[in-house]
């Protein structure tokens, strides 16, 4: 087969701060940065990347890989229509210059909402269906946050989903695409899909498969693929105010009575689980307190979630609440990150190591109970920024994430970076000269996917609701177009339009 391939990559959190511009995918901001042609290929090897595990599952086959253009950004609010129009354009024109084409992989995430439509993925993947026409077998791998519509699967032939959070089995993911895609070219056929929506969001912080009800649900779900077939359940981005925002399963099988049967049996197992999703959120203060007492007697960190303001989830990285909260309670071998605030980075760069700057830190998003932190801290090292992940989730990923300090004020440390990847690995600790192993207490701006490579060393994981726009408490939010009728939080009342 002749196989153009590409990726488009965001998840949109419509109540954020910022949007994503062309200028965020080109930098990348912790993933590669915008990549076209044949560079896609040594830039994206070794990586826990979907398309890296796609053209891995191709490597040794007799098929023919076409690269036409891959790029991310960091979650957000809106992708502008400037930038989805201009990738957009990249992928499609890249197809048709390959063209003829036997098939086509995409890369996507499943939940980008751009400016000018709610469907991100819904949109692309129907541009290309109508470019290639209907006999081109249109396959993509999807985030497991993915707000699954009824667009993306009625223009895709199989859409397949990851199955951890952290997501360390992306790259797996796409390797299983190509997997299947080469039993769709054996068949000819189109398998035959069932889907079905759930009637609850789940919050970002209980969706994780390290913890129940989860863990038990993805362990069920390789028991349910057979010989030719796939089962999918994305719990959603649940911070997205359009009208197919929320979990689903869907199956797809060479046989339609047994795809119907899996998608069926899925669902009942989650609809049991409502109220299993369940992650107690503590206040700041509350949770620096209690993690002061455990590290007490511990011989390992304590490790803090900041979770609504995860820019994994369309955080800005830049709110001051739990750092408040730290230097109040005079937490000790406390570090805190990251921090992003470029101003700061490099008003320490200016001052130098060992010096001491009085300067207002973080708090630039407008986000209500948020507010610049106004101290003298000590500047105790400085970096530029480049450094190599080595956890889970961001594995082989080189990071670029522009001038960086690390600041103290009494006990607490606090990571300052230019760009804002997520917390999520280790290194993002060492590369400025903090040693996790070694603080009694690490509060990391992410909501799960720090888990991958924290859970390993901590002694106890808290969550707490700092300032922040991916809002714990689904209700906070100000919807006003989800499907009327969905319950807003499991167990909770079903939402109606005004």
């Amino acid at each position: 087969m002749r196989i153009a391939i590409g990726g488009f990559q965001h998840e949109t959190n419509t109540f954020a701060p910022s949007k994503a511009t062309f200028a965020r995918f080109e930098k990348g901001e912790g993933w590669p940065p915008l990549l076209r042609g044949a560079d896609l290929f040594d830039a994206v090897h070794g990586t826990n990347i979907p398309i890296a595990g796609f053209v891995a599952g191709m490597k040794g086959s007799r098929h023919v890989l076409l690269p036409t253009a891959w790029a991310a950004a960091s979650p957000s609010a809106h992708v502008t229509e400037d930038a989805y129009e201009r990738i957009a354009a990249m992928i499609v024109d890249g197809i048709r210059a390959a063209m003829p084409v036997d098939a086509v992989y995409l890369d996507l995430h499943g939940a980008m909402v751009a400016e000018h439509v709610d469907d991100g993925e819904g949109e692309l993947l129907e541009r290309v269906r109508k470019l290639v026409g209907e006999r081109v077998a249109l396959v993509a791998s999807l985030d497991l946050h993915a707000n699954v519509t009824q667009r993306m699967q009625r223009n895709a032939d199989l859409l397949i989903a990851y199955r951890t959070y952290p997501h360390v089995d992306m790259a797996d993911t796409g390797e299983r695409v190509a997997l299947f895609l080469q039993r769709l070219s054996e068949t000819e056929q189109r398998p035959h899909l069932a889907s079905l929506r759930l009637p609850f969001l789940i919050p970002l912080q209980a969706q994780s498969t390290m913890m129940e009800p989860n863990s038990s649900i993805y362990s069920k779900l390789a028991g349910f693929d057979t010989q030719g077939s796939v089962l999918s359940f994305t719990p959603g981005f649940p911070a997205a105010d359009f009208e197919e925002c929320g979990p689903v399963v869907f199956a797809y099988s060479g046989d339609a009575a047994a795809a119907r049967s899996a998608a069926e049996r899925l669902w009942n197992i989650v609809n049991e689980a409502e109220s299993d999703y369940d992650c107690p959120v503590y206040e700041p203060g509350d949770a620096v307190r209690k993690a002061m007492s455990v590290a007490a007697t511990a011989s390992r960190p304590v490790v803090i979630a900041d979770t609504q303001d995860n820019p994994g989830a369309g955080g800005d990285s830049n709110t001051t609440g739990m750092l408040r909260a730290l230097v109040e309670n005079r937490a000790q071998r406390a570090a805190i990150g990251l921090m992003v605030d470029r101003e700061a980075a490099l008003a320490a760069h200016a001052a130098g190591e060992g010096a001491d700057i009085e300067i207002a830190l973080g708090g630039q998003s407008g986000i209500a109970g948020d507010a610049p932190f106004k101290e003298r801290f000590v500047v105790e090292r400085l970096s530029e920024g480049r450094f190599d992940c080595t956890g889970p989730f961001y594995r082989g990923v080189h990071m670029s994430i522009g001038p960086c300090a690390c600041l103290r004020i009494g006990g607490v440390r606090v990571v300052v970076a230019s760009d804002k990847p997520q917390m999520a690995d280790q290194q993002m600790y060492r590369f400025i000269g903090i040693e996790p192993t070694s603080e009694k207490i690490l509060v990391n701006k992410s909501s799960v996917h720090f888990r991958a490579d924290f859970a390993p060393i901590a002694e106890q994981i808290l969550v707490a609701k700092a300032p922040g726009p991916m809002l714990a408490d689904l209700t906070e939010f100000p919807w006003t177009r989800l499907a009327p009728g969905i319950r807003v939080m499991p167990n909770g009342k079903p939402f109606q339009p005004r």
